[in-house]
């Protein structure tokens, strides 16, 4: 029997179990380990969680083995955890998505197994108005990172000539995430089209290392600039949030001068930031990604 304790979250009583499962082999990092993660990072998370639905990617047996994703929040969810309701893309079913109020949930859904938590670009009070637009830069092999971050001092700059300003996180994997926020009024087909034609005109400019068509077979070397994330039904990885990785990496926002100095040193390490180094990073920094969530912006005509 799956030993269990029970822990004052919050003002909640929250249960938790088999605190010291493996859940990243290469490392020896722990459930106990990874909750204890959330809980410290809460303060940081929470604002990009909060009142946001949430598709769960869970690992029961740790990264290395099975992993599903979870939209329906759990049918045994404690009263307390929040939820929202959208129709599906059959209009005759519905989802009912978790939402994360409070560090309570947040270490209800970890103890779930939840590694990954990712969200809509909009809030579950109004499902059709994006607050951000959300570019995946993906690099193709033998591409990396430090491709992927050259990319988006490319596309910050051509959002800057719109009078954009944008934020910049490193996904946690090998890519790299450009958000800009909005928080005014607009539409998903406005935000698609518009990050379409950003993508579009990347290409145009750098053919040799951009691509913007969604073909896997033209991304060999290349980054692929992925706008089709900005959906009333897709999700991305919500920052602060864990990676199923070989280590325990984090979707970890950082500052247009680390990308450039990873560059020039030429040191995609310095892209990669574990658990711990997001914990010390947010005890220095405070959140840099909290601009995303405040500053409104319009989209060009």
């Amino acid at each position: 029997m799956a030993k269990t304790v029970t822990a004052s979250v919050g003002g909640h009583r929250v249960e938790l179990s088999n605190l010291d499962k493996v859940l990243w082999p290469e490392t020896g990092f722990t459930k106990a380990q990874m909750i204890d993660y959330y809980t410290r990072v809460a303060p940081a998370m929470l604002p990009h969680l909060k009142r946001r639905p949430l598709t769960l990617k869970r690992y029961p047996d740790g990264v290395e083995a099975g992993h599903f994703y979870e939209k329906e929040c759990p049918a045994y969810h404690p009263d307390w955890v929040q939820t929202a309701t959208m129709l599906s893309r059959n209009v005759r079913q519905k989802v009912n998505f978790c939402m994360v109020d409070g560090v309570a949930t947040l270490v209800w859904l970890a103890n779930l197994a939840t590694i990954e938590f990712h969200t809509l670009l909009s809030l579950g009070t109004d499902f059709d108005r994006p607050t951000f637009v959300a570019f995946d830069l993906d690099p193709g092999e033998p591409a990396d990172v430090l491709d992927a971050a050259w990319a988006a001092e490319r596309l910050r700059d051509t959002l800057a000539d719109e009078g954009l300003e944008s934020f910049a996180k490193v996904s946690g994997s090998k890519g790299v995430h450009v958000y800009v926020p909005l928080n005014t009024a607009t539409t998903f087909e406005e935000t698609k089209a518009f990050a379409k034609a950003t993508a579009q005109q990347l290409e145009s400019l750098y053919p040799g290392r951009i691509v913007s068509n969604m073909r896997k077979d033209l991304r060999g070397g290349k980054i692929f600039v992925d706008w089709s994330q900005n959906d009333p039904h897709k999700t991305t990885v919500c920052a602060y949030s864990l990676r199923a990785k070989a280590r325990p990496a984090v979707s970890a926002p950082v500052e247009w001068e680390e990308l450039a100095a990873a560059r020039k040193r030429r040191q995609p390490g310095d892209l990669v930031f574990e658990a711990w180094e997001v914990l010390q990073r947010v005890e220095d920094f405070g959140d840099i990604f909290a601009p995303v969530l405040k500053l409104k912006q319009r989209l060009p005509k």
